[in-house]
């Protein structure tokens, strides 16, 4: 499963029934929340089911948070118990309820609970992008329809291999990594964290064919092969790459393409409705667009006043998923303003193309940039800035400007020196005059929230320190 550990699907059995056994001694019950806050393991996963064996509710935590962030989930989902790796404790706030370290418990059975489908499998808390975390409550009939309807699509099988270094935190490792394998049937390696180089390994050594990561893993996944050509053949063995939780640049997919022969998959979900778009296993996977809808998904795109638009025009995201969340933890309020009807608002401005493929734009509140009186995408700026070759990343945003509503600025980390007027002008070159950046500030690092999501809120905050 995982470095030296490696468990047959028995063995998983007999682990699950042990943590579920020593929940219960620790007095864990049906409905109860048990919080984790350890980095991917084999015991990690057993515990998780553990919990599900006797009807208790998984809290996983992101293993970046600090005591704040921890505390927050802790005073909302009021976990009964906190498994913890001894290295997180300093993240633990001084309420924190009892706690156990993530080590192997003594063997033990335990009868399974006969569990429903509408019973909640899980709690997973959003990003917080615009505020504080909110727990995504997912049913069993969420998780298991809605990865089955993914993996299914994507072709998933006992053949398969998957070469799992995304955290356990978030749907895209554990509901799609996790719970998609433990679905098909099939083997998982594990990792504590992301290497490029164990992903080369995990194909040549171990036959892995499948690997899902985030754009920041295949920008390093493609500095390895940068560096090690060959290892491109190696990759070009595994059947499937994926990508999600945020946008891949076009020029990465190309780029990786021409190493491997893979067009990476891309596919959009969020924590509250799981996966909702991918492009196709078999067809044409489009360069920018997260592809068509997931079978049982149902989707619409809307203006400003929710009506909805014709294909080809900028508008909000609105989903109906089997695997819809059954609402937020605790919070009626932000349960409601979530949907219109029976129509869940992602937030996400996006474009729908005449057959059917969408294409995110952006979030609705920051990537739509008003200029001029023109409604412009950041992101569009944004991937032409990155097809300039010293810049490895780029994020475009709108500050207030008493002439023109917001004047657009850019801020890049580069991979070589080079001026911003420079880049001013090579995004002059491809964009129409009202599109280019005003200003482009050079900077260290872009800020990421834990899960390595773009925080433009806070960029928009630091650039308006800054002078024009």
């Amino acid at each position: 499963m995982a470095g030296d550990t490696a468990w047959s699907y028995a063995e998983l059995d007999d682990a699950m029934r042990s943590w579920a056994a020593e929940l219960r001694r620790r007095g864990v019950t049906r409905g109860d929340r048990v919080a984790a806050l350890a980095p991917s393991s084999p015991q990690l996963i057993a515990a998780m089911l553990g919990a599900y064996a006797i009807g208790a509710i998984w809290v996983p935590i992101n293993t970046r948070y600090r005591a704040a962030e921890v505390g927050h989930i802790v005073q909302d989902a009021t976990p009964s118990l906190m498994l913890c790796d001894p290295s997180l404790r300093g993240a633990l706030p001084e309420q924190t309820p009892a706690v156990r370290d993530l080590a192997a418990p003594e063997p033990g059975q335990v009868p399974v609970a006969a569990l429903h489908d509408e019973v909640p499998a899980m709690l997973i808390y959003t990003s917080g992008t615009t505020g504080r975390s909110k727990g995504a409550t997912l049913s069993y009939e969420a998780v298991v329809g809605g990865i089955e309807a993914l993996t299914g699509l994507w072709g998933w099988s006992q053949a398969d291999v998957l070469s799992l270094q995304l955290p356990l935190f978030h749907v895209h490792g554990l509901c799609i990594g996790v719970h998609g394998s433990l679905l098909a049937g099939m083997q998982m390696r594990v990792h504590a964290r992301f290497d490029a180089g164990a992903v080369v390994r995990d194909v040549r050594d171990h036959g892995a064919s499948v690997f899902m990561g985030v754009p920041t893993m295949y920008t390093r996944l493609l500095e390895h092969l940068e560096a090690q050509p060959d290892d491109g053949a190696v990759l070009a063995r595994a059947r499937l790459f994926t990508a999600g939780s945020a946008a891949l640049p076009a020029a990465d997919l190309e780029t990786f393409e021409r190493h491997t022969g893979h067009r990476i998959l891309e596919r959009y979900g969020m924590s509250e409705t799981l996966i909702t778009f991918s492009n196709p296993l078999a067809g044409e996977r489009r360069p920018g667009s997260v592809g068509r809808e997931v079978p049982g998904v149902r989707a619409r795109v809307v203006d400003d006043v929710g009506a909805p638009i014709a294909d080809g025009e900028v508008g909000e995201l609105q989903v109906q998923t089997p695997a819809i969340m059954s609402g937020y933890w605790n919070d009626p309020t932000a349960t409601e303003a979530s949907f219109d009807g029976m129509w869940f608002r992602t937030g996400d401005v996006v474009v729908r193309d005449g057959d059917g493929y969408v294409r995110i734009v952006g979030r609705k509140s920051v990537d739509i940039i008003k200029s001029g009186g023109f409604k412009i995408s950041a992101r569009e700026i944004e991937e032409v800035l990155l097809m300039h070759p010293a810049v490895a990343e780029a994020a475009v945003v709108g500050l207030p400007d008493a002439t023109w509503g917001e004047r657009i600025e850019a801020a890049v980390c580069v991979r070589e020196p080079v001026e911003p007027s420079v880049l001013v002008e090579h995004a002059a070159s491809s964009l129409a005059d009202y599109k280019k950046p005003r200003v482009v500030h050079i900077v260290d690092a872009l800020p990421r929230n834990a899960l390595g999501k773009l925080q433009k809120v806070a960029l928009k905050k630091t650039l308006s320190g800054r002078s024009p």
